[in-house]
């Protein structure tokens, strides 16, 4: 459900970002500051929710709020040294990388490094786009230079606090390990130096390590996470805990946008603990009954107590059979190109293929449900969610709340899992609990509202990966060569309408759409997209558009090789040519270290191969697998990537490891979003087919060495593996695969 927004009411931030431009810092004088950091009694950045207000020394009115140590790097007195990340943390790694990154320019010890999450303060905005986000894989890619460029301006302002002490030449003092040593023996640790060290200017310009000097970045380290996690003491955002806490869960239409007909709550009310019923608006022009209670349990009792008639008259029912039909014929009709080329080709290639691909809607599914804590006052808002824009979803709140956008702050949380849908362009999480929130109070409850989503709310009432349906007719010859390609591709928009669509719609095509499709081979394309509008809310899913279009172009690329008798890393490495060296060691890389070609495969097992770049980063697989009572089994996994340079492998390896977990999720019967009538079918794992341990292949992930600034990892390691797959269930039917999940029928 994607609804036009009047730009003009947007957080000023998005407005700016619209019209290309970067937002420029607030100031607060220095004497004002210094006032405010010296009241601390603490370390280096004892403020890191005031990052605005912090352009501290001459050349501070130079340095955006992104760039300045102070709102990034607290020190205590021992030596501990905590980074604050300006990202979610939802199990990709940032919460280590970033820190490693920092700590590595800091010249820290990493043995008392921590890390935590910031807030909608613009400090830890994406330095390049200029609003929070956590998405696209950009993290470490965006913030790469950024934290190295922090951890250094940290370094020189404690170099010169030692060299002030002591009174010598600054160019006299180095650091080790958390330490400044100078001449004579003298040393002082990062703790006793980091109060002077924040009264002193920031400085602009700071000196970067070479690469082949870093002890920190690129070597294989556990995750500051780890231990807390698999030991459960990690506190996520559904863990929220303040005092009088109260929880809400929330009754919704059985059809998307459906409205309340009638509410008998008279049972609800009765139940022991819950202390209020109230009728809500929710996302898309929605209507729903939010029961309040003492916790969770009760709050769900309530709910199921209560009598309701709903009112879906006005809304359009989608069901999955009438929607595959429609999508078929509107591939045949004229639409929007993406991409020209000349057809005639088609009508004498000497082979031609004709495929139809289709793939379902898909849910996010993350292991820890949707929720958000408010706190209400008469003139602000504390929010504590697990959120991919925190800036977004706090100035969505303040709207929604009456409030200004700086009575508004979002405190981001560990989460467990999301794949994009902590990120909607409506805010629909934050909104949702703070509509809630407001109402609560008006009735008297004057306490922190915590709601949550069941995993059944989630997954029969949240956002979907769009259903998307391809058409292929290719024309080549008798060596491969492709001659013509014509494409057409139907699904919804993810992006028109919200304020994205202002620079990802093109001509009425969606970027994210057709990502993936085409390159880096070089062939003549036309591209047709077609986006019909329909009632069911979709939302960017790990790796977006490459989840579709990764499978299609490698599955037929595969059938082309087949077809010509060629081996298909050989055809590839043909395409490829000199022009993608990234994609060519990638897919050797994963050949060499599989034994591909080389090593017999045990009976009834067959290679299968795919390659694909999205987010800047190039992943190659090469499987091995086999056809068991009727279904395809996935033995082993080698992949291949090219993420120029790794800093933390560790994190690299656990990515690939579990996109390729998510997108074998992708190919397993059950693993579909389906609806009847405008009621989605699937309500919680038992009939929605996500891969189990039983379910998991062998893996082995190899990195090519580079030394160049990092790409994205968080999606890249899903696109390939279903292709990969299907590639190698093909060799062993003979019949190339045109949907997910896998039918093998």
């Amino acid at each position: 459900m994607l609804h036009n927004i009047d730009y003009s009411e947007l957080p000023r931030v998005l407005q700016r970002l619209i019209e290309r431009d970067q937002p420029a810092p607030a100031t607060l004088p220095r004497r004002s500051f210094l006032k405010l950091a010296g009241a601390s009694g603490l370390a280096l950045g004892a403020f890191p929710h005031v990052a605005l207000s912090q352009p501290v020394g001459a050349a501070a009115s130079a340095l955006k709020p992104t760039q300045l140590p102070s709102a990034f790097v607290q020190i205590a007195g021992n030596g501990e040294v905590t980074v604050t990340i300006n990202r979610l943390e939802f199990g990709q790694g940032v919460n280590t990388g970033l820190p490693m990154i920092l700590a590595e320019e800091l010249d820290a010890d990493w043995s008392l490094v921590r890390s935590r999450h910031g807030t909608n303060d613009m400090a830890y905005a994406d330095p390049l786009f200029g609003i929070h986000l956590t998405g696209g894989s950009h993290t470490i890619k965006n913030s790469f230079t950024q934290y190295r460029e922090l951890g250094a301006r940290a370094r020189a302002m404690l170099l010169n606090a030692a060299a002030m002490r002591w009174k010598v030449d600054v160019a006299t003092l180095r650091t080790q390990a958390g330490t400044v040593l100078g001449p004579g023996g003298r040393k002082a640790g990062y703790g006793e130096l980091a109060e002077a060290a924040m009264a002193l200017p920031v400085p602009e310009a700071v000196t970067l390590k070479n690469p082949k000097d870093f002890r920190i970045i690129g070597r294989p380290t556990q995750r500051l996470d780890a231990q807390a996690k698999t030991s459960g003491k990690q506190d996520f955002g559904i863990d929220m805990r303040l005092p009088g806490q109260l929880t809400a869960v929330v009754a919704r239409p059985p059809v998307f946008c459906g409205r309340l007909a009638s509410v008998d709550d008279s049972a609800a009310r009765a139940v022991k603990g819950v202390k209020a019923v109230l009728r809500v608006a929710l996302d898309g022009g929605a209507e729903g009954v939010a029961v309040v209670a003492d916790g969770y349990w009760q709050a769900t009792q309530g709910r199921d107590a209560l009598k309701l008639e709903w009112d879906t008259s006005k809304v359009e029912k989608v069901d999955s059979e009438r929607q595959l039909a429609q999508y078929r014929e509107l591939a045949d009709q004229p639409g929007p190109r993406k991409m020209e080329a000349d057809m005639a080709p088609l009508a004498t290639a000497p082979r031609r293929i004709e495929a139809e691909f289709v793939f379902p809607y898909l849910a996010h599914a993350a292991m820890e449900p949707l929720n958000c804590t408010v706190r209400l006052s008469d003139d602000r808002a504390e929010i504590w969610m697990g959120s991919q824009c925190a800036g977004l979803d706090a100035g969505a709140a303040a709207k929604a709340l009456g409030l200004k956008p700086e009575q508004v702050v979002v405190n981001v949380q560990m989460a467990g899992g999301g794949f994009g849908r902590r990120f909607s362009s409506t805010s629909d999480v934050a909104v949702e609990a703070c509509m809630i929130a407001r109402a609560a109070r008006a009735a008297g409850l004057n306490a922190p509202i915590r709601t949550v989503w069941s995993r059944e709310d989630d997954m029969k009432g949240g956002f979907y990966r769009p259903m998307h349906l391809h058409r292929a007719r290719i024309g080549f010859d008798d060596k491969g060569k492709v001659l013509a390609w014509d494409h057409v591709i139907v699904g919804q928009s993810i992006t028109t309408g919200t304020v994205f669509g202002a620079f990802q719609v093109k001509d009425g095509i969606d970027a994210t759409a057709t990502e993936g499709m085409r390159e880096p081979y070089p062939l003549p394309m036309r591209l047709t997209v077609h986006h019909p509008k329909l009632n069911v809310p979709v939302l960017w899913w790990r790796s977006v558009g490459s989840t579709h279009t990764a499978f299609v172009m490698e599955t037929l690329l595969d059938e082309i090789a087949r077809a010509t008798r060629q081996d298909p890393v050989a055809y590839r490495m043909q395409l490829f040519g000199d022009k993608h060296p990234r994609h060519r060691a990638a897919l050797q890389l994963a050949v060499d270290k599989s034994g591909y070609g080389k090593t017999k495969l045990a009976p009834g097992r067959a290679w299968g191969v795919a390659v694909h770049e999205s987010f800047d980063s190039v992943v190659a697989y090469v499987v091995e697998a086999s056809v068991k009572d009727g279904q395809p089994v996935l033995h082993k996994v080698t992949s291949g990537v090219h993420c120029n340079l790794a800093v933390n492998p560790r994190s690299v390896e656990a990515q690939v490891q579990g996109a390729a977990v998510m997108g074998l999720s992708m190919c397993l019967p059950g693993s579909a979003i389906t609806l009847k009538d405008g009621v989605v079918e699937q309500s919680n794992f038992g009939d929605y087919t996500v891969a189990r341990i039983t379910d998991a292949p062998e893996f082995a992930v190899h990195i090519v060495p580079s030394a160049d600034p990092p790409t994205g990892m968080g999606e890249p390691g899903l696109p390939p593996l279903a292709p990969a797959f299907a590639n190698a269930i093909a060799q062993l039917t003979g019949k190339p695969l045109r949907q997910l999940p896998f039918n093998l029928a």
